[in-house]
């Protein structure tokens, strides 16, 4: 009952992912992502815990493997969970437990992986892989976006989504996004509305943390 895409951008380094569900909150449990170092995502039967360990691998200088296996060896009931990460040079791993519901699936793509299980059709990867890749010079935000659009329009979920969030890193400590929304009709399009609003300022905001001087009276 979940999809989601971790991604990156080649031209500027930017790191992230996006998710949706027809649960709440779904953005505060799956997808996670910092800068220099990765994305990460963890869903069915979440463990929030696992996206931070599977970064923390990355640090340490453990390839995508290695940080996957270590997640599946840190939870004792790996078979219900479904992973995946990128670092930061693109390279991606996952895994899928036995227990995971169908329909379900991993697809690896340019820069980015997909995920999703409880779907209507296991093509739903494969459709958040091929419109992320549709435009590399868009902002990694959007093509984010537009891939989840695409994994709902190859069939989505049984139940009405209510909720979608989205998380990129950049540079520094803090997200460079981190939009969420929750108990809504249409998750992805206020999201992508949300980040029509937010895209503006995206700059600003950092810069205010950064460079406070640079932005007084803004």
């Amino acid at each position: 009952m979940t999809f989601s895409i971790a991604g990156r951008c080649a031209r500027t380094g930017m790191l992230g992912a996006i998710v949706t569900t027809s649960s709440i909150a779904v953005g505060s449990r799956c997808a996670f992502a910092a800068a220099g170092v990765g994305a990460a995502l963890t869903q069915h039967t979440t463990d929030p815990r696992l996206g931070p360990l599977m970064l923390d691998q990355l640090r340490r200088g453990h390839t995508v493997e290695e940080a996957v296996g270590a997640a599946v060896g840190s939870t004792p009931r790996s078979d219900w969970r479904q992973l995946a990460i990128i670092d930061r040079n693109g390279r991606t791993a996952c895994f899928r437990g036995a227990s995971a519901k169908p329909e379900r699936a991993e697809v690896h793509g340019r820069d980015c992986i997909a995920l999703a299980n409880i779907v209507r059709s296991e093509a739903v990867p494969a459709a958040m892989v091929k419109a992320f890749e549709a435009d590399p010079q868009a902002h990694l935000a959007l093509r984010l976006i537009d891939a989840l659009a695409a994994g709902n329009a190859a069939g989505g979920e049984f139940k009405p989504l209510m909720s979608a969030g989205l998380m990129i890193a950049w540079r520094e400590a803090f997200p460079y996004v981190d939009l969420r929304v929750d108990s809504d009709a249409d998750p992805i399009g206020t999201l992508r509305r949300l980040w029509s609003e937010y895209e503006p300022v995206a700059d600003m905001f950092v810069a205010r943390a950064v460079h406070p001087d640079s932005v007084v009276g803004r």
